[in-house]
């Protein structure tokens, strides 16, 4: 990452990611690991858009479906019994979340473009609804 992308990702850290974080945190009803690549979430020419598609690529759709999951007390257990990390980085450019979702030795992973579909919470959220009861 060149300057341009540091300065954007320390913005971001700064300014979004601690809110995000904690509302992921209440969400889940426990402190969950991020581990976020975030050199590979940039694409030069589509910086300006990051501030809104990051939250709604990323976070928007892990706090909605870990409130749903979490919304009784066994879904809250599973789900803390169960994931150990979240995972979040772009190595193919998926726009699918069929495809960009995976929970594997309960780690949750993200391999999604950070722009495309970003207006499509609703259907990265039930996905991964589907996919964390499935498997937790």
């Amino acid at each position: 990452m060149g300057l341009k992308e540091n300065r954007f990702t320390k913005t971001f850290q700064e300014e979004q990611f601690p809110q995000l974080k904690g509302q992921i945190n209440e969400a889940a009803g426990f402190d969950v690991p991020l581990n976020i690549e975030w050199e590979k979430l940039f694409e030069d020419r589509f910086m300006h858009l990051y501030n809104d598609s990051y939250p709604k690529i990323y976070f928007f759709p892990i706090i909605e479906a870990f409130k749903s999951i979490a919304s009784d007390d066994m879904g809250k257990e599973a789900l803390k019994d169960s994931l150990k990390e979240i995972h979040i980085t772009n190595t193919v450019d998926h726009h699918n979340p069929s495809n960009a979702y995976s929970f594997i030795d309960g780690v949750l992973t993200f391999d999604h473009s950070p722009i495309n579909n970003a207006d499509d919470v609703d259907r990265r959220t039930s996905v991964l609804v589907e996919l964390l009861e499935n498997n937790l």
